[in-house]
């Protein structure tokens, strides 16, 4: 069985009898004001109301927080995906809020909290977090260098006045493990440069990158599988560092250049076809050809 991907596809939503019938071309009246749904934030609450209700949709009522959990991982990356493209970032913003709201429903059902709730909570903490803004003196706007230490600061001295015990601070704890590994080791590195623990410029970590390669070949040379696999590890995690030093992402430059193998291998893939070779028996050197053809047409390079 296949579910559907929006779970408002799962089932229309509910409504009187006949609420369609003699409605004009002509009429100007939104979608969900005919189904008697409220508009902005508080008409998708009305909209997630009304699937999980006794009557509303049989899948969504199925859903659990466990169930969710794949669907909530899925719509961030689409909106990553998407947010080249106004429209397209519009609507996968939209799936994305979705999943928020359904999740603030399930626990709203449970008597846990509701979205109200998980309003209150960023709205406050972004108060807290930004007292250069909220109660600022006039004049007093620190840079953005400074406004991120002060903003690990506040988090630590919250988090400590949260623990049971003064112990160690503790400027790693909240960086998720379900973090993709290259955006893990920059918020994990990022975090550590909050309280000092960084290459003060980008040739402490240049000289990095070449005593961690130098230790993966030792380590290749050695033949010790696991001794490659944690000196490879190293590397990556210097280089993530190395590129955040020249304001790169990590986890978006290496998924731009997965775009950009796809497209120019589709080319190669395409081109074999055109001229009836088997890029299985090809060779390299003929397949090579074909990528610097892509390569020079541009193909798979940012518009």
């Amino acid at each position: 069985m296949t579910l559907p991907r929006d779970p408002g596809q799962a089932k229309p939503s509910s409504g009187a009898p006949g609420e369609h019938e003699g409605a004009s071309a002509s009429d100007t009246t939104p979608l969900h004001r005919r189904h008697g749904l409220r508009d902005g934030l508080d008409g998708l609450r009305d909209l997630m109301d009304r699937l999980l209700a006794p009557d509303g949709c049989a899948w969504d009522r199925e859903q659990t927080l466990d169930s969710l959990r794949p669907y909530l991982i899925e719509e961030a990356y689409e909106v990553l995906e998407a947010m080249d493209e106004p429209e397209a970032h519009r609507r996968e913003l939209g799936d994305l809020l979705l999943q928020i709201v359904f999740q603030a429903a399930l626990r709203e059902r449970e008597g846990a909290f509701d979205l109200e709730g998980v309003i209150a909570a960023i709205r406050d903490k972004m108060i807290r977090r930004h007292p250069h803004v909220f109660g600022a003196r006039d004049g007093d706007r620190p840079d953005a260098d400074a406004v991120s230490k002060q903003w690990a600061q506040i988090k630590e001295d919250e988090r400590a006045s949260e623990a049971k015990d003064a112990g160690p601070r503790r400027p790693l704890a909240g960086v998720p493990r379900s973090l993709p590994a290259l955006q893990r080791a920059w918020r994990l590195q990022d975090k550590a440069a909050s309280v000092g623990f960084d290459w003060p410029s980008i040739t402490g970590a240049s000289a990095k990158i070449r005593e961690e390669w130098e230790e993966l070949e030792q380590a290749r040379e050695s033949g010790d599988v696991d001794h490659v696999r944690e000196e490879f590890g190293d590397l990556l995690f210097v280089l993530v560092r190395y590129g955040q030093k020249l304001g790169i992402a990590a986890e978006d430059a290496l998924r731009a250049t997965c775009a950009k193998f796809e497209a120019r291998f589709g080319y190669v893939m395409q081109a074999c076809h055109e001229q009836g070779i088997d890029p299985t028996t090809a060779g390299l050197a003929r397949l090579d050809e074909f990528w610097d053809e892509a390569k020079r047409r541009g193909i798979g390079r940012p518009s």
